[in-house]
């Protein structure tokens, strides 16, 4: 059994540690994102562990090395339960002005529409984005054209179709290919009746896998130019989409800590979003960060839509 242990100790030692290696291979940074499941085994292991009644060196230096690794993970999903101060204030009786958003990546491929419009038409958001939205979603979800004056549509057929739908009105709308060709986001502002214009970024950046970018360069290099736009900025600010990339990476955190953008899961849960259909591989893809003229309302991960993503649904209070 000592060498069983060894063997998965060593294991999870190194997938602990290639994170801090100076590389966006996927094979590195693909790391970030398990780190639930990772702890999950630890614990495990500790468990295991612990049942030997006759403890020696070896044994015990296994046992430490397993509790440093899970102290480690905990380090960075902590924030993300129940057991940390929530970041963003609730309200508790819903305000007059709200803003109601919803985000979903719906898979290409996907078929079943009439899931999604159900949600809409159930959640009713003043801000509905879509992802992974070719001409063929696009001409499905006409039928909710009537409830969104205001559209910016952006099919594309290579997984990484854009569109959004609005309640309120759109200014300074600017689809934009930041890094890669065929990557789209949508910068835009949101006018609100008697209070300041929303600033507002709509992100899909392409992950780091061996199926599509080998390093993770690009992903950040998007997330660090839409940073250096925001800091520039003084209103308020809203940002959602999929960023293909966990709430608790470096990444993600250092965009956020240049913003000053807040993350009302904070304190609240992860609110996984991938992969709907596999529970135990999930973890947060979808996010939406909000400036500080923003308090919570609700957050609410939906059902499942035929689609790898739960859509994200949130209400603030502007």
């Amino acid at each position: 059994m000592f060498y069983l242990f060894l063997l998965t100790t060593l294991l999870f030692v190194t997938v602990s540690l290639l994170p801090l290696f100076p590389s966006n291979h996927w094979v590195v940074r693909g790391w970030e994102f398990p780190r639930v499941q990772i702890a999950s085994l630890l614990f495990v292991n500790i468990c295991a562990i612990l049942l030997f009644q006759d403890y020696d060196t070896g044994l015990l230096v296994l046992l430490w090395s397993n509790i440093g690794c899970l102290i480690w993970q905990l380090k960075w999903i902590l924030p993300y339960t129940g057991f940390v101060s929530p970041e963003v204030e609730k309200v508790m009786s819903p305000p007059n002005r709200q803003l109601r958003i919803l985000t979903a990546n719906v898979l290409m491929e996907n078929t079943q529409t009439d899931k999604l419009i159900e949600l809409v038409n159930e959640y009713r958001p003043d801000v509905f984005v879509t992802l992974e939205t070719n001409q063929w979603w696009q001409e499905q979800l006409s039928q909710l054209h009537g409830q969104f004056p205001y559209r910016v549509p952006v099919p594309l057929e290579n997984l990484y179709g854009m569109h959004v739908y609005s309640k309120l009105p759109l200014c300074d709308v600017q689809v934009c290919e930041l890094i890669e060709e065929g990557v789209p986001s949508v910068a835009c502002k949101l006018e609100v009746e008697g209070a300041e214009a929303i600033n507002a970024f709509f992100l899909h950046p392409a992950p780091p896998s061996p199926t599509e970018n080998e390093h993770a360069t690009e992903r950040d290099h998007e997330l660090n130019l839409v940073a250096n736009r925001i800091k520039n900025l003084n209103g308020p600010v809203i940002v959602t989409g999929d960023l293909n990339d966990v709430a608790w990476s470096p990444t993600t955190l250092a965009f956020r800590k240049s913003t000053g953008l807040k993350d009302p899961r904070i304190g609240r849960g992860m609110f996984n979003t991938f992969h709907a259909e596999y529970r135990f591989v999930r973890w947060p893809l979808d996010h939406i960060f909000h400036s500080n003229h923003f308090k919570l309302v609700e957050i609410k991960r939906l059902s499942y839509i035929g689609s790898d993503h739960f859509p994200l649904f949130t209400v603030l209070a502007y």
